[in-house]
């Protein structure tokens, strides 16, 4: 199982990887649209790019953000279990989570398809094929419904890491 283990933890970082390079083409395209306009020269779709790249990053970054526990949970009913109850609604959760990331990456992958089979471009002056944006949504769903599956064959195997409710968010206001 070791090397499932390993091959899943590469394929997550991997994933934030990508999303950290996204968020650079993000800076370098937001410096490039400043300096444009600063020279009085135009470069189409140059908002475009940056809401590709935005759109990029958070997507791919989601089944890190996941495994490393930062994603936001109501934990209100769950603190209020313990035992075989706390754990049927953990295991309920990851199960209804599991089933929506599917649903979302199968529909994300289905509309980067179609998007691809009708030439479909987008509608600035820099007449993208959309199916290439639409790649990383749909990558950063399938990873993320993979990291959600994840966590539920080890939450039934008993060996899932319990998330730590952070001193910091139980004050943060």
């Amino acid at each position: 199982m070791r090397p499932l283990r390993r091959a899943l933890d590469v394929l997550y970082d991997g994933a934030a990887w990508l999303a950290a390079l996204c968020m650079v083409g993000l800076l370098v395209v937001v410096l490039l649209s400043i300096l444009s306009r600063q020279l009085d020269v135009h470069l189409p779709g140059l908002d475009a790019y940056a809401g590709y790249l935005m759109a990029g990053a958070g997507f791919l970054a989601l089944a890190h953000t996941l495994k490393k526990g930062e994603h936001i949970r109501v934990t209100l009913l769950l603190a209020a279990l313990r035992g075989k109850a706390q754990r049927g609604l953990e295991i309920w959760a990851l199960g209804a989570a599991s089933l929506l990331a599917v649903l979302a990456a199968y529909y994300a992958c289905r509309l980067s398809w179609q998007s691809h089979a009708f030439h479909d471009i987008s509608t600035g002056n820099d007449a993208t094929p959309l199916w290439l944006p639409q790649l990383s949504m749909a990558l950063g769903n399938v990873i993320l419904a993979v990291a959600f599956v994840d966590e539920l064959v080890l939450e039934l195997r008993g060996r899932r890491l319990a998330p730590v409710a952070q001193a910091q968010a139980l004050h943060n206001e």
